[in-house]
Order: structure tokens, then C-alpha cells, then sequence
């Protein structure tokens, strides 16, 4: 095939088009502690073995149910069964629903109610030894028949095992099409249940294009991949620009960092992201920099966050390009490079306009509707190309305005001197939502939870500044004569089986939460009571 006259146009087509270039090639790499997460001994793949393991997958994935339009959920650590399984999907032109390794009975009950997973992929784990356990009761309890399947040799009861090797059956691979719906991802919602984000193969590759041409992504690249490769972050970050790129993938899995520094040297990592806390932390700490050997590494993104300009001054002076990254799982996404703002202090507080064909973005004031186009004054930004979704699952429309522009929720300004402007800057976000260590919590699911409890009149949900995490959940309560703990909280949300990232770290009682005049909590008000503390 060649790429010139018939360019891939699915995630599967990249995939075949990367075996086929360099069949003897490094594809995919375990984590070197692997086996302290999870079973089995750490994985090498070339992309030949790769694009034999993904068709026998596919295969057994098929015998299960997994006919094209199904769903298949899966939730896995970074380990390589994970985009194997993903790929796999994208093969017989199934649909993945990934979940993050945190969700417990709580989300992963919504889920498999909202999506009628006709597969669910999930294996055993040593931080979670009754995960088949939880995942087969899911099953039993479910609306629709559920097949439970596992890569591990020691199964459960009604749990079918999965094989890496091929066997005599050949996946069919019906594949799909561009605009065909490949992947369900989740968000935190607003309104406190997660919302599902379909993503179709066109909406994958076009924001994987923008990446590898923005970041000079090659077959020669060497990527780490530390990020949970189950939403925009690990897939459209990492996942699918690797696949285009035809590079070598390697997987980290938790955030270890004498782990992660040693891969980065043993591997020859040339791109990796990391969470802005990692790289202040790194930075400022001269002993643990002079002992990593960093010198392979020619840029790493990060985001989530805004970026402090010193560190990315500080990284830059090191020969270490900071790319500063604003994206979402609906596939609004800004990048700014060296290339595009070559100033590092700028380049951590400000993002070009996008200018890719057929992308828009428009700042709309907050509150009238207005478009707004001088720099200086805080607006929505909305959305508008070939990279954003189509609307949430079970949607009403609402998150798209009149001109279908989607409605971020994220609060930016234009800044810089030029006429019209051609800079963005991040002000806050207009969606309740807090980000602790790069996983989004909604506030309003946490208030849900908590407000139940006996004792609690009402509550305000907010982040709080962490150095290490750059954010935490805090709770403002109003009680009643017998007021909660923290650790009654904490022990509650846990008997809900709630995600552990979810829980509250700190908590305040007040006789009563600030309100404006139509009855809004002013959450910027109480986050302003901890932001110096």
C-alpha cells in the first residue's frame, strides 16, 4: 500500500502500514516492574509480532461476541495487553471502552449500564486481587449477557482466557471506516455521572496528525508512554501518534519515578509527557537531576495545569523542549511548541490559535453570548474541526452552541500584539471539575456521595494546590449538631466503592457556604481561603 497515493485513513490501516514498513522493528515494550503490579514477566514486541498478536485478539475477541458495532470493555494497567486489546478492537471494527485501573463497582457499574458491553477484558492485579471477582459479579448482575475475558493463565470460574499467540482461527477483520465510532472514552461530567465520548478512526488520526507533525514524531523515536492509555491523554497522546509515527512504544505503569528516570536512560526515550508537580519537583532538585541521565530526550509535553515559566525556562536550558499541552477527551486541543512560541516563559502561559484547516475556536463572553476579539477579556472557548466528537452519549445537544461550535467549558483570553490576536491564555475552568495528578475528579459526583451522609446539610467540593499531585479534593461542609469526620467521609465514599483518586484529603466546617445572589456556591471564594496554605 503506498502511503502517498492511499494515506490510512483507520487506526488499524496505521498499524498494518507500520508492520509492513519495519516488520523487525521495537513496537511495543513493557515496564521493566511489571510484575510488580500485575502478572506476568515484561513483554518485547517487534511491530511483526505486534500485528500478530493484535490478529489473534481479534480472533478470540470475535469467538466471544465482539462482531463489529459491539462494545468491549477493558480495564487493564499500561501493560502491553492493553493497547493490544485496543487494537484489536479497531481490527474487527469493534468498540473499546477503556477505564482507568481506579475505577471501582461505583463507575464501572454506570459504565458497563450506559454501554451493554458484549466483552469485558480485565486481568488480575496485585494491588486489587479480587478485580476478576468484582468484574464477574458486574457481569452476573448486568442488563445484557457480558463474556468475561482475561490474558492470566490462572482464571476464574466463567471467565474466558486470552492468548497473545496466534491459533488456527483468523480474525475476520471487517475492520471499519473512518467515520465509524472506534473507541468509547470517559469524562468527568459536570452534572456528576461520567459521560461517554465516542470517537470515530477519522477524529483518532486527525488529532494524531496535528501531534506528529507539531512534535517531529519518526519511526526513530523511542516514546514513553507513563499516561493510562484510556482516554485523549494516553490514546490520542500517545497510542495512536505512535502508530502513525511508526516509532517504538514503551509503557510505565504507576508513576515510579526511579523507574521512570531508569527507562528514560536504558531506553533512549526521545519524547515522553509528565505531569507538571514532576517536572517542578525534578527541576529543583539538583542531586536527583545530576544522578539521571536525561541527555536522549529532546522534548516532553505536559499539561493539565497551567505550566510555571521557570520551569520550562529551566528545562529548556538543559537542551529539554517543555511543549505545552491543552486537550480533552471531546478532542479540543492546543499545543505549543518551540516552533510556534519559541519564548519559554511564553510558551508556558500562552498557545497559538490554531490554524490547522478546517479547525476553529472562538472565545464567547461569559455569560451573553458575545464573541469577543479584543485580548484581555476572559471568555469560553469553543471548539470547532475534525478532531472534536459528535456529542456525549445519550446527549441532548447541549454541549455544542447554535453554530456547533463545543462548548469547552474552559475559561481563556487572547493575549500578545498582534491584530487579530494569534495567542491563547488559559485563565480557569468554567467546569466544576478538579484535577488531581492528571486524573479528573467532578465535584459535583463527590458532592452527590458526601451530601448523603447523615450529618452533612451541605457541601462544596474544591480543589486545593498540591506541589506534587497540583491538586487535591477538599470538602467545605455545613453540618448539623453531629458533624463528620474526614475519615467518616472518606470511609463512606469507600464503602460506595468509589475510585480512590476521588477521595477527599482535607475538610472545613462552616456555618454556611458563600453565595451569589441567585444562589450559586462561589467556589472561587473558598478555593481562595487555601490557596496560601
Amino acid at each position: 500500500m503506498s502511503s502517498r497515493t492511499n494515506p490510512p485513513q483507520t487506526i488499524d490501516q496505521l498499524v498494518l502500514r507500520a508492520a509492513a514498513a519495519n516488520p523487525g522493528a521495537v513496537a511495543l515494550v513493557d515496564a521493566p516492574n511489571r510484575a510488580t503490579f500485575t502478572t506476568g514477566d515484561p513483554l518485547l514486541l517487534t511491530w511483526a509480532e505486534l500485528n500478530t498478536a493484535i490478529d489473534a485478539v481479534a480472533a478470540q475477541l470475535e469467538d466471544l461476541g465482539a462482531a463489529p458495532g459491539a462494545r468491549v470493555g477493558v480495564q487493564l494497567p499500561n501493560i502491553v495487553e492493553l493497547p493490544i486489546t485496543i487494537l484489536a478492537c479497531a481490527r474487527i471494527g469493534a468498540v473499546v471502552v477503556p477505564y482507568p485501573v481506579q475505577h471501582r463497582e461505583h463507575e464501572l457499574s454506570y459504565g458497563i449500564e450506559v454501554t451493554s458491553p458484549t466483552v469485558f477484558v480485565t486481568g488480575q492485579r496485585t494491588d486489587r486481587p479480587d478485580q476478576l471477582t468484582i468484574i464477574t459479579q458486574l457481569a452476573q448482575g448486568a442488563a445484557a449477557p457480558m463474556q468475561v475475558a482475561t490474558f492470566d493463565q490462572d482464571k476464574a470460574a466463567n471467565v474466558a482466557m486470552l492468548q497473545l499467540a496466534p491459533s488456527q482461527a483468523r480474525a475476520k477483520a471487517q475492520g471499519s471506516t473512518p467515520n465509524d465510532v472506534v473507541s468509547v472514552c470517559w469524562t468527568s461530567g459536570t452534572t456528576g455521572d461520567p459521560k461517554g465520548v465516542p470517537r470515530t478512526n477519522a477524529m483518532w488520526l486527525a488529532s494524531a496528525s496535528f501531534q506528529v507533525s507539531e512534535l517531529g514524531l519518526t519511526s526513530t523515536d523511542n516514546i514513553l508512554c507513563p499516561f493510562p492509555v484510556v482516554n485523549m491523554a494516553g490514546i490520542g497522546g500517545m497510542l495512536v501518534p505512535w502508530a502513525m509515527a511508526g516509532a517504538a512504544l514503551h509503557l510505565h505503569q504507576p508513576l515510579d519515578l526511579q523507574v521512570f528516570l531508569g527507562q528514560i536512560q536504558t531506553e533512549s526515550i526521545t519524547y515522553t509527557v509528565a505531569p507538571p508537580p514532576l517536572l517542578n519537583m525534578l527541576l529543583s532538585n539538583e542531586a536527583l537531576l545530576a544522578q539521571a541521565n536525561l541527555t536522549s530526550i529532546r522534548k516532553i509535553s505536559s499539561g493539565s495545569a497551567p505550566l510555571d515559566p521557570w520551569m520550562v525556562e529551566g528545562w529548556q536550558a538543559r537542551g529539554i523542549e517543555i511543549v505545552n499541552v491543552f486537550g480533552s477527551n471531546e478532542g479540543a486541543a492546543l499545543l505549543s511548541t518551540a516552533a510556534s512560541v519559541p519564548d519559554p516563559a511564553e510558551r508556558a502561559r500562552f498557545f497559538p490559535v490554531p490554524t490547522r484547516p478546517g479547525v476553529e475556536v472562538k472565545l464567547v463572553a461569559l455569560g451573553d453570548e458575545s464573541v469577543i476579539s479584543e485580548t484581555g477579556i476572559p471568555g469560553e472557548l469553543r471548539f470547532r474541526g475534525p478532531t472534536v466528537f459528535d456529542g456525549y452519549l445519550g446527549s441532548d445537544g447541549t454541549e455544542f452552541d447554535a453554530d456547533g461550535f463545543f462548548r469547552t467549558g474552559d475559561v481563556f483570553e487572547y493575549g500578545g500584539d498582534s491584530n487579530p490576536p494569534t495567542l491563547l491564555r488559559f485563565v480557569d475552568r468554567a467546569k466544576d471539575i478538579i484535577i488531581r495528578g492528571g486524573m479528573n475528579v467532578s465535584a459535583a459526583e463527590v458532592e452527590g456521595l458526601v451530601g448523603a451522609m447523615e450529618g452533612v446539610n451541605e457541601v462544596a467540593a474544591v480543589a486545593f494546590p498540591d506541589r506534587d499531585l497540583g491538586e487535591r479534593v477538599g470538602l467545605f461542609v455545613v453540618a448539623s449538631e453531629q458533624p463528620p469526620t474526614l475519615d467518616s467521609i472518606v470511609e463512606h465514599m469507600r464503602n460506595a466503592n468509589v475510585a480512590s483518586y476521588k477521595l477527599p484529603e482535607r475538610l472545613e466546617l462552616v456555618d454556611a457556604l458563600p453565595r451569589n445572589p441567585v444562589g450559586k456556591v462561589l467556589k472561587p471564594e473558598l478555593r481562595a481561603r487555601w490557596s496560601d496554605q
